[in-house]
């Protein structure tokens, strides 16, 4: 996403908790394409980071017009609803439904002074499948997703748009270096494989441009047809 976002004419923000190598990679990367760029650790849960976060950015690059949210604790060990600790349940409202609402009162503010703004949020395609084991996973994203859907009835009139990017289980780079394939996963999918991370990218730059100005509200997967949202 970073990538794509600097290719396309965004200076980008690499936020990071803990990966300062990678993001800072990342970030001479975005130089490379000659585009501004900077690296700024946050923890997402935190309302006092998150609003140091958007100080230190505001001072370096200005008011950011695109946020993308993307960040989530990892959910491990999936478990029965009965058998799941509360602590997974709170890691994932902290950082699927509390980093949205964080990070729409940090950075919204400035877009609705512009009138002009684009929120993206990663969900998944968990949310809509209900897979036995996923309930703490499910329900941060599943809340993440009322919220952003909200904030797209709140923030409208200040054209800004909210959507949200649901990806399925997608080829990164720790598929690519391990080799791992999932061909019973890829043989329920209608195209017959797994996407790529640049397909998620795809979509996010595409949201985050004119060209979707018309849309908001709106969860879209990005899973081969694995998932499809219906009315």
């Amino acid at each position: 996403m970073v990538r794509t976002l600097a290719r396309c004419g965004a200076n980008v923000v690499v936020h990071f908790n803990q990966s300062s190598a990678a993001a800072t990679k990342l970030r001479n990367e975005v130089k490379a394409l000659g585009r501004q760029a900077m690296t700024v650790q946050a923890d997402i849960t935190q309302e006092k980071s998150v609003m140091a976060m958007r100080d230190a950015v505001n001072r370096e690059l200005g008011e950011p017009d695109i946020i993308v949210n993307n960040a989530v604790i990892k959910c491990a060990p999936w478990m029965s609803v009965l058998e799941t600790p509360v602590a997974s349940y709170r890691s994932q409202f902290e950082s699927c439904v509390l980093q949205n609402a964080l990070m729409a009162k940090a950075f919204v503010p400035a877009m609705k002074s512009k009138r002009w703004g684009r929120v993206i949020g990663i969900n998944t395609e968990c949310t809509i499948q209900c897979t036995p084991t996923q309930s703490a996973y499910v329900s941060g994203k599943g809340g993440m997703d009322r919220l952003l859907r909200v904030l797209a009835r709140e923030v409208g009139e200040f054209q800004i748009t909210v959507n949200q990017v649901a990806p399925g289980w997608m080829i990164s780079d720790k598929y690519r270096a391990s080799g791992e394939t999932n061909p019973e996963y890829e043989k329920n999918v209608p195209l017959r494989r797994r996407g790529e991370d640049q397909d998620i990218a795809n979509l996010v730059a595409f949201l985050a441009s004119d060209l979707a100005g018309y849309i908001s509200g709106q969860y879209i997967s990005v899973s081969g047809g694995n998932v499809m949202p219906t009315i």
